[in-house]
C-alpha cells in the first residue's frame, strides 16, 4: 500500500467514521434536550429518527449525484454540509429547527457515504489491497456506531446536549 493510498483509506474512513457516530449519539442526549427545548413525543421521533431515515433514503440517490458532478466534490460539498449542519443542530433553540437540521444532516450524510466507498474502488487498483481496504472502511463505520453512545455520555457528563453534535466539526 502506498502512501497516498493510505492517506486516502484514513480520510474515507474517518468521513464513514463521523457519519456512523452521527447516527447514535443524539439518542443518548435525548433526555437533556427534552428538557431544554420542551418537544412533543412526535417531535423527539422524528429528532431520533430524521437522520438515519433522510441517509438511508438518499444513498442511491447521491451515488447516482457522485456520479455525474465527480465524487470528490460531492464528498467535499457533503463534507462541508455536515459540518455546518452539525452546527445548526448544536444550536438548535427549538424542536422544529433541530428536526430541520437533522433531516439536512442526513441528506449530507448520505452524500458522504457512496463517494468514499467509490473513491476507495478507484484508488486501489490492486483487488487484494482494494479488498482489504473496503474491510476496514466497513470497520470504521461499525466502530463509529459502538462509539458514539459511550462517547455521547461522556461529553453529556461535561457539556450541553448539542456537544454531541459538534463531534463533526
Amino acid at each position: 500500500m502506498t502512501r497516498r493510498q493510505l492517506v486516502a483509506l484514513i480520510a474515507l474512513s474517518a468521513a464513514v467514521f463521523l457519519v456512523a457516530i452521527d447516527g447514535t449519539v443524539l439518542a443518548i442526549a435525548i433526555p437533556q434536550l427534552t428538557e431544554q427545548l420542551q418537544p412533543t413525543y412526535t417531535q423527539v421521533l422524528w429528532v431520533g429518527d430524521i437522520y438515519s431515515f433522510m441517509l438511508a433514503g438518499l444513498l442511491v440517490t447521491m451515488g447516482n449525484v457522485g456520479d455525474r458532478i465527480g465524487r470528490k466534490r460531492l464528498l467535499l460539498i457533503a463534507s462541508i454540509g455536515f459540518g455546518v449542519m452539525s452546527v445548526v443542530a448544536a444550536a438548535a433553540r427549538d424542536p422544529n429547527m433541530l428536526i430541520a437540521a437533522r433531516a439536512l444532516q442526513g441528506v449530507a450524510g448520505a452524500g458522504i457515504m457512496p463517494p468514499t466507498l467509490a473513491l476507495i474502488r478507484t484508488t486501489f487498483t490492486d483487488e487484494r489491497l482494494r479488498t482489504r481496504a473496503i474491510g476496514i472502511w466497513s470497520a470504521a463505520g461499525s466502530a463509529g456506531a459502538s462509539v458514539g453512545p459511550t462517547l455521547a455520555g461522556f461529553l453529556l457528563e461535561h457539556y450541553y446536549w448539542g456537544s454531541v453534535l459538534l463531534i463533526n466539526v
